[in-house]
């Protein structure tokens, strides 16, 4: 079966699905921010996918651009792709880890406008695109006191944390990460042969750990599949 034919095949039922619930209460055209915003964010999408232009680097769920880059180019059009993703989002397939209805209504429809707009096309996001998933806290710098150095997560639900570096004394440090995110992270530490983390936690909760540090560079990061790809990480510099 070709590639049309194997997307044909794919798409009968999610398309019936669109047609039910793909019809939400606004008649203009799908948002592309908010839908790369939830991609990326609230949404969690990036931290499974990997989807180039969006930066997401995910490896539990396809590639995107790889699943829909050569319907693209055997001249299958956006408005069927966005339909078998706004599909698949309601009704993940079974067995998938996705669960159903992770964004509805016009928020599903403007997440996969966006993915069936830039799935499988070569360059980046552009103007207001192109904002959105920056890391507003790159270039901030938490600092270690009295041996504790917290570094929280972005509250919005973006795969960052609010501070991109961060500097410490060589000695003992604790290691927290308050998290307000709606998106389950944690705190973890690598180089200079060093090594150790956090639990993971959700929302409320705080991911601690503490280890020995001498003098040199770190990463800090997030080790839940697909966030520190995905750009959840930062220099530490000991010194």
């Amino acid at each position: 079966m070709g590639t049309r034919g194997r997307l044909a095949a794919l798409a009968v039922a999610p398309i019936v699905i669109v047609l039910a619930v793909g019809c939400g209460s606004r008649d203009s055209k799908p948002d592309l921010v908010n839908g790369k915003t939830l991609f990326v964010g609230k949404g969690t999408c990036g931290s499974c996918h990997a989807l180039a232009r969006a930066n997401t680097k995910g490896t539990q769920g396809p590639n995107l651009d790889d699943a829909f880059g050569t319907d693209r180019r055997d001249g299958i059009g956006e408005d069927t792709i966005q339909g078998v993703i706004e599909g698949q989002i309601a009704h993940p397939r079974r067995g998938s880890i996705m669960p159903a209805g992770l964004v509805k209504g016009d928020n599903a429809r403007d997440v996969a406008a966006y993915v069936a707009s830039v799935a499988g096309v070569p360059g980046k996001d552009s103007g207001a695109l192109a904002k959105v998933g920056q890391q507003q806290g790159a270039g901030k710098t938490a600092v270690e006191k009295s041996g504790k150095l917290t570094i929280p997560a972005d509250p919005s639900g973006a795969l960052a944390f609010e501070f991109g570096k961060a500097t410490a004394k060589p000695g003992k440090v604790t290691f927290e990460m308050p998290n307000q995110s709606p998106v389950g992270h944690d705190i973890a530490i690598k180089g200079d042969g060093a090594s150790g983390k956090g639990p993971v936690v959700n929302k409320g909760g705080t991911s601690t750990f503490s280890t020995t540090l001498k003098p040199g560079t770190y990463e800090f990061y997030c080790s839940v599949p697909g966030h520190e790809q995905a750009g959840m990480k930062g220099t530490l510099t000991v010194k």
